[in-house]
């Protein structure tokens, strides 16, 4: 692998090197005032990334997975009954870990491929007349098939049923790069992590919470210890931390969410929509459909893109990280080996993306998929030259 190129995972993403710079500072007393400086810019910045006005947030040392895990851990009981829909591995891995922690859940079966649907959400909270389900969880944006569900319309399902469970959303790979709108969406926990949309290395996992979540962290039994948001909450009012931060990483999200919002929100999802189109219109130009079943599912941040029945796309992303330097994301799940991926988040500019959809032409091409050299590359250019680049002021 070249470390010249540029990834085209759905995560870690690329760095820019002003963020690695934010992150590269020298040891401090995380005791002292210099933290203070550093932490709540920080959280203020992601609360204005999830437009929030007043979320509670906290960034633990961890992934995303453990973002899961805080949510889950904090606000329910041994035996508690979740309500959850899969269609992917990363909605699959959050219900599993429900499982693992001694919780019911009610599992909304859902094509992979399709995005989660409102309407099936707010018939199993109508007919839970004895309000048994404590929590709804949704994943904003599947990773694993390049699908984004309408968590808006999920909202307003619950509350339109009058159902007290509190709803948790997964927007690992959507915040900060898709529309995201805590306040307005009714939602109670978010999850996300520093290595999607914000650009960072992998190892916080950052949440905004609510003060009806904050409020059920009073009565929940599930055992916590480290992703206590009580203790995080007490000590980051008094500017620390309840053990040792990752400084160098919230100093570069300090950096990140003030350089998003320098670009502006809008700016940088219509820059994500431009990157993701011409990647659509260069499946197109090779004869292949994303994953995701609807236009209205596809997703900003990831494309999956089904091969020809019988082609291990594994293959692929194999052959263009040993032959090229270059990497892609691997089916998961349900589609192993029948898709490919191909990240287009954070850091990217359109030319960057027409490198990434050349790279996998010569793969194909050079496995005998009858995929013509330059067709996805010049109807991707045809999109980008077509579309006003009104959103190019992207991270340097």
């Amino acid at each position: 692998m070249s470390l010249q190129n540029p990834v085209f995972i759905p995560g870690p993403t690329n760095i820019p090197e002003a963020v690695r710079r934010a992150c590269d500072m020298p040891t401090i007393d995380h005791r002292s005032s210099l933290f203070a400086d550093i932490l709540k810019p920080a959280l203020d910045g992601v609360r204005r990334v999830m437009k929030s006005a007043d979320a509670h947030v906290f960034a633990f040392p961890a992934s995303g997975t453990g973002g899961w895990e805080a949510a889950l851990s904090n606000t329910l009981s041994p035996g508690d009954t979740v309500l959850a829909a899969r269609n992917g591995m990363f909605s699959h891995r959050w219900i599993e870990m429900c499982v693992k922690l001694g919780l019911k859940v009610e599992v909304i079966e859902t094509f992979w491929g399709d995005g989660l649907s409102a309407e099936a959400y707010g018939a199993a909270l109508e007919a839970d007349t004895g309000h048994r389900i404590k929590a709804v969880l949704a994943t904003h944006n599947e990773t694993a098939t390049g699908v984004a569900s309408d968590i808006a319309a999920i909202g307003a399902a619950i509350r339109a049923a009058g159902h007290p469970a509190l709803f948790f959303v997964d927007g690992v790979s959507s915040i900060a790069s898709i529309d995201f709108r805590f306040d307005d969406w009714g939602i109670d926990i978010a999850v996300t992590g520093s290595q999607k949309g914000f650009m960072l290395p992998a190892g916080l996992a950052i949440l905004a919470v609510s003060d009806r979540a904050m409020a059920a962290a009073d009565s929940a039994r599930l055992p916590r210890g480290f992703f206590d948001l009580r203790d995080m909450g007490t000590s980051n009012v008094r500017n620390g931390y309840p053990y040792t931060p990752s400084v160098g990483l919230l100093n570069g999200l300090k950096f990140t969410t003030q350089m998003l919002l320098d670009e502006g929100l809008d700016n940088v999802f219509a820059r994500h929509a431009r990157i993701a189109g011409g990647v659509r219109a260069a499946i197109a130009g090779w004869g292949m459909t994303p994953c995701a079943n609807r236009p209205e599912w596809y997703s900003q941040t990831v494309t999956a893109i089904r091969t020809p029945t019988g082609f291990d796309a594994t293959k692929i992303v194999t052959h263009a990280a040993e032959t090229y330097g270059v990497a892609f994301g691997v089916g998961l799940g349900e589609v192993a080996g029948k898709v490919f991926r191909i990240g287009h988040l954070g850091m990217l500019t359109d030319v960057l993306a027409l490198a990434g959809i050349a790279t996998a032409e010569m793969a194909m091409a050079d496995l005998g998929l009858p995929v013509k050299l330059g067709s996805g590359v010049a109807a991707a250019q045809d999109f980008y030259r077509a579309t006003p680049a009104q959103a190019q002021k992207a991270a340097a």
